[in-house]
């Protein structure tokens, strides 16, 4: 990526921009390849999510993500450059499109300020291919015509142009100089919806029988065929009501604000949306981070039943060892890589607002040789989502669920031009259609799991999703 010394705020002229993109549109003529023209600048404190919902359109793609209590979240919309992969090397294919297209960028501004620079928003499918008419690519990365991103106290605005040799440079100057002042002076579009409008009313059916899907796991695992597996319920709902899934991620952020909030639409009126509690891979300064989280329980009605059932979970020998597995794939995953993991000798517990895990935390020294996606295509799937050993487990779970996963259990994230980025697992999730929902929540199975409780932590994990969709 080449950085220009130009400062769009101290050269805030319609004139100045235009020559800006001249300079791009003369090096693509030049090179005989298009530029991406990035745009940072700083701009007063904004609401990311509230900005997108201001200007939500369903026929376009966007991507949203966020963790309220460290106060750091990312939106952007419309794709200036996208691309699309399955297969085996879709990882490495996509990191091959953020690599070129790096190559041909040109940035200016407060491009080191955080979230400052192109993004590109990237999603992959929990399996490597997808099955005829699911709504989202195995494997799709963007980066968008306009973002915003709030880390702390900084808001970062961030205009990207795609400028080819015979692009239109009035127009474009025309389209970021709107965009600059909308951004400067934002006024949120609250969505309009009748203050007398009726609740709406909510229909359900679920695909395939869970309770039999695990007897038929367990009975696997009695056979040795593997240790673990996850299995996942989908609840299909239909209202009487188009859903805005923005709205529903706005209710998910305030209940859940130690998850990360996440929503990606493809731009055909489909959203999948969420909040995940789990953290897939982090790369920040050369230093990656992981973690197991595996084994739940329920919530007490005060705190000493909230602390009795924490403690009964640290002593489970069935979830300690389900939480062990997870653990140990991940530790021997990122060793094959050449990667020392540090983490705690015990688990912890994760307390979410309706559950709470055992959780691990990890981090290891990433060095020079590993990109964010190179570790990310190890990792993923994490027995957390899959199952020990993981191939064996995964070949068995579209048989038993009944349903093709898409992105639930999938990896969501982000990767910014310095090779530094977050992605999460999609879970605790949705896809939203119009006035239909698939809501999604799965359990780790090994041996000493039942069914019946298998079914009833699904069930707990349902009811955040649940009741965020059917609020009014």
């Amino acid at each position: 990526m080449t950085i220009l010394p130009l400062h769009p705020a101290e050269h805030a002229t319609p004139d100045a921009l235009r020559a800006f993109l001249a300079q791009c549109q003369a090096a693509a003529v030049r090179d005989g390849n298009a530029k991406l023209a990035s745009i940072s600048l700083a701009v007063d404190a904004l609401d990311p999510l509230a900005v997108l919902e201001s200007i939500f359109e369903p026929g376009e793609p966007h991507f949203y993500a966020e963790r309220p209590n460290l106060e750091t979240a990312i939106a952007g919309a419309e794709p200036a450059v996208a691309f699309a992969a399955h297969g085996p090397d879709r990882f490495a294919a996509v990191e091959r499109f953020i690599a070129d297209t790096l190559a041909h960028t040109i940035a200016v501004g407060d491009v080191e300020a955080p979230f400052g620079g192109p993004h590109f928003f990237t999603a992959f499918t929990f399996a490597a291919e997808v099955e005829a008419g699911e709504p989202f690519p195995a494997a799709q990365v963007f980066v968008p015509r306009w973002q915003v991103a709030r880390a702390g106290a900084t808001t970062t605005a961030v205009a990207n142009l795609l400028v080819t040799p015979d692009s239109d440079l009035d127009a474009l100057a025309q389209r970021v100089w709107r965009a600059h002042g909308k951004f400067a002076q934002f006024r949120y579009r609250e969505p309009a919806l009748a203050d007398d409008a009726p609740p709406p009313e909510f229909t359900s059916h679920e695909t395939g029988d869970y309770r039999a899907a695990v007897a038929g796991a367990l009975a696997r695992i009695g056979a040795g065929e593997f240790e673990k597996i996850v299995l996942a319920r989908a609840i299909d709902l239909r209202t009487t009501r188009p859903l805005h899934p923005l709205r529903v991620l706005n209710g998910l952020r305030q209940q859940f604000p130690e998850c990360y909030a996440f929503s990606l639409a493809n731009g055909r009126g489909q959203s999948f949306i969420g909040a995940s509690p789990e953290r897939l891979v982090r790369v920040s300064r050369g230093v990656l981070e992981t973690e197991a989280l595996a084994g739940s329980i329920r919530r007490g009605a005060g705190a000493s039943e909230d602390a009795a059932l924490g403690a009964a979970l640290l002593h489970s020998e069935k979830d300690v060892r389900e939480q062990r597995l997870v653990l140990e794939t991940i530790t021997g995953r990122l060793a094959q890589l050449g990667l020392k993991a540090e983490h705690p000798a015990q688990p912890g517990l994760r307390r979410l607002a309706n559950v709470q895990h055992l959780h691990t935390p990890v981090r290891a020294e990433l060095g020079d040789q590993v990109s964010l996606l190179t570790a990310l295509s190890w990792l993923h799937p994490t027995p957390a989502v899959g199952g020990t050993p993981v191939a064996a487990a995964v070949a068995r779970i579209r048989g038993l669920e009944g349903f093709p996963r898409g992105l639930y259990a999938g990896a969501i994230g982000w990767i910014n031009a310095r090779g530094g980025g977050e992605f999460l697992v999609g879970i605790r999730s949705a896809l939203v259609d119009g006035a239909t929902a698939r809501v999604y929540a799965g359990a780790g199975i090994v041996a000493g799991s039942n069914p019946e409780k298998e079914f009833a932590e699904t069930e707990l994990k349902f009811r955040a999703m649940l009741d965020a969709l059917r609020r009014p």
